[in-house]
């Protein structure tokens, strides 16, 4: 057993299987339907994802929740009174107040147990981007890493993990903010597929702009090939909006372009999902830069 504890929260995407397999934690997030609030959990307990971009389908609008400061408390102070060190994996501090909420945490117990090692880095990440770097660093981990180690690789690596994202219905950027109603309004008429990704800062931007579905689908594997590191021997990692089938495609052209044997593929949770709909696409890899 490792000496120390990997924490991320379901902003990952992690399918629970992984979970498992990596032996790392994941705080879930809250989401709010219809004035009801559910956990995103790994299992998907709460709500399977299907019904969750069934229901935005159906018009419901979805809000979501952080991980307080609270349930950050409730889930390290039983590993630090076992005696186990524990590095956070946090939620990108661009998109959510998670990052935030474990750092005050973090501080508040590091005077409680100034005997362990207690570590939070903001990862700049979202969804299963954030999930393959919680990958890497479980594999840092694996090979004997201490935890200085492998805070120090994410925080060294972070900015290479490359995120690219399209979207089937421009109206839930719309909500969000990300364009303008006229923006959506002729996109959806002319077939306009945005492409953004993950900047820097830990923010999603839009970066290119494609004519229909499939060509927005390869606009991503484009992307890929223009920044990927190695890419036949990379582990790639792709979500979805309830749209398996565009998915597979990725896959298969990431496999046939690249050579790239290991793909996971899994949902986009609800808090990405809330604001990005049905639909969405995303592809991660480790990258020369975002």
């Amino acid at each position: 057993m490792s000496d120390f504890v990997i924490i991320t929260d379901s902003s990952a995407d992690l399918p629970a299987d992984l979970v498992r397999k990596l032996d790392v934690q994941v705080l879930p997030l809250g989401f709010v339907m219809e004035g009801k609030t559910y956990h995103d959990y790994p299992d998907h307990r709460d709500m399977d994802p299907r019904i969750f971009y069934d229901r935005l389908r159906k018009g419901e609008l979805a809000t979501t929740n952080a991980v307080n400061v609270a349930q950050y408390t409730e889930a390290l102070e039983p590993l630090l009174q076992a005696g186990r060190d524990v590095l956070i994996l946090a939620f990108s501090s661009g998109l959510s107040t998670t990052y935030n909420s474990s750092r005050i945490a973090v501080e508040d117990l590091r005077e409680r147990y100034p005997q362990r090692k207690l570590y939070t880095v903001d990862t700049l990440c979202a969804s299963l981007g954030q999930g393959l770097l919680v990958w890497y660093a479980a594999r840092q981990r694996d090979l004997g890493c201490s935890i200085e180690e492998v805070r120090d690789w994410v925080e060294d690596h972070k900015l290479n993990l490359c995120h690219q994202f399209t979207v089937d219905d421009l109206h839930f950027l719309k909500r969000g903010g990300r364009i303008s109603a006229a923006t959506a309004v002729v996109g959806s008429m002319l077939h306009i597929k945005p492409v953004l990704h993950v900047d820097n800062e830990g923010r999603l931007v839009n970066i290119d702009k494609a004519r229909g579905r499939q060509a927005s689908l390869k606009a991503l594997v484009d992307q890929m090939a223009q920044t990927a590191i190695d890419p036949g021997s990379l582990t790639v990692f792709i979500s979805h909006g309830d749209c398996l089938e565009d998915a597979q495609t990725v896959a298969d052209m990431v496999r046939k372009r690249f050579g790239v044997e290991e793909i996971v593929i899994n949902y986009v949770g609800p808090v990405i999902g809330a604001h990005s709909g049905p639909g969405t696409v995303a592809l991660f890899y480790m990258g020369t830069e975002r």
